[in-house]
């Protein structure tokens, strides 16, 4: 029911802000501007996302069957089943959807989001066999779901690109600041949701894959800032994100040939489940797109960002990050809106300025919270979402403040 009347609150909120427009300020095309943003955003939930959706889904759902026939998705599955059979308690040990969600964390970790999107959709589809209410969350998919609005990326390769396009002096500058800050969003979900569900965080294998991640991202770090020169960064990341992906779908081919497979014909058996799986999620997709819509054209997160950066002067906290707050809010609604948002700021305040610099950093630390609920959820049929909207946007807030946080610590304010 969360996901309910959150989509319902923002009809019915958007239309308030827009009848108070009308009434006091005499904005009477406020109506028409939403009105015409339902259709824009109908019609780009389609042809912009679930079109694009259905190539990439209809590939990466027939080169994942072929890893399964291979053999891949079970040997991913028992090298982390010791962490996942913790944190997934739900979830049978050397089940194929841990290592499918371990491929889907993997790819998001290296920006690899077209791979991504449908090897998190599968995993969703293998979480939901073990799912005895087949129209609610269990734990586990909210344990996944959460993690993947988190959204942790290596290196934000799309945001650095963005800002060599708008003239940054140093586009990679934002690159370590943006690693704290996913990192920090992703521990913060983890601990959180094992709380909720009392996952016992003290068990020394969850503790020891804890420490060896955070050790893991400190070495990165390490290795970048010592090793690489600043264009280097995004030469390398490219070139380990491509070689990798290659890797995986030759492995896969391989393997299946090996067990003596009819390759092909497992791909093509794998890619009508992509497709299916996508014309499936069209409705979920509109339905969120349009209502995230009406709250963004209704000028209520203009008005939201307003009254924070008023609240902040008052109790006298520096307000200087304040016209970053719509990237920050629209990131969990719509990921195009906040690149567009962020845009703006660059524009405006400068590309290389502290503001153009904390939205660059808002960008790479998250995924889209809504969007990631209707896609995944929807895709399975699930309509009680429980908590997910809950701990989704917890996780985004601990970005965001993580975020604000190493700007000023790096770039001063």
């Amino acid at each position: 029911m969360a996901l309910s009347y959150v989509w319902c609150a923002f009809f019915i909120i958007g239309f308030l802000a827009a009848l108070a427009q009308w009434l006091i300020l005499g904005d009477a095309s406020i109506f028409k501007k939403i009105v015409d943003g339902t259709f824009e955003s109908a019609r780009f939930a389609v042809m912009d996302i679930a079109l694009p959706l259905t190539g990439a889904m209809t590939l990466w759902m027939g080169i994942l069957a072929i890893g399964e026939k291979a053999g891949a998705i079970d040997f991913v599955a028992k090298i982390i089943a010791p962490f996942f059979s913790r944190i997934f308690p739900g979830v049978p040990k050397d089940h194929p959807a841990t290592g499918l969600m371990v491929m889907n964390y993997s790819a998001n970790f290296l920006g690899l989001d077209n791979a991504a999107t449908p090897i998190g959709l599968k995993a969703m589809a293998s979480l939901q066999t073990l799912n005895p209410n087949k129209e609610e969350a269990t734990d586990a998919q909210l344990m996944f779901l959460v993690l993947n609005t988190a959204g942790m990326t290596l290196i934000p390769v799309s945001v650095m690109a963005q800002r060599a396009i708008l003239g940054a002096k140093d586009p990679s500058d934002i690159f370590i600041p943006t690693l704290i800050a996913t990192f920090a969003g992703t521990l913060v979900a983890l601990i959180a949701v094992a709380l909720k569900q009392r996952i016992r965080l003290t068990d020394p294998v969850v503790l020891g894959w804890i420490v060896g991640l955070t050790a893991f991202v400190l070495a990165v770090i390490w290795y970048f800032t010592t090793f690489l020169t600043k264009p280097e960064i995004q030469f390398v990341s490219n070139l380990v994100g491509n070689v990798l992906i290659l890797s995986v779908i030759v492995g896969f081919i391989g393997g299946a040939l090996h067990k003596r497979a009819n390759v092909y014909e497992v791909f093509i058996n794998g890619a009508k489940e992509g497709f299916q799986t996508t014309v499936m999620i069209i409705p979920f997709l509109v339905g969120m797109l349009v209502a995230i819509g009406v709250l963004r054209n209704s000028g209520v997160l203009d008005m939201v960002v307003g009254f924070a950066a008023w609240l902040l002067g008052v109790v006298g906290i520096n307000a200087e990050f304040a016209p970053s707050l719509p990237t920050a809010i629209m990131k969990s609604v719509s990921g195009s809106g906040a690149r567009a948002m962020a845009i703006e700021v660059m524009k405006t305040h400068g590309v290389d300025s502290f503001l153009g610099r904390l939205v660059s950093i808002l960008q790479g630390t998250s995924d889209t919270t809504f969007y990631i609920i209707a896609l995944y959820f929807g895709s399975v049929g699930i309509t009680k979402t429980r908590y997910a909207v809950t701990y989704g946007l917890f996780a985004d807030f601990a970005a965001v403040v993580a975020s604000i946080w190493v700007a000023y610590l790096f770039f001063g304010g």
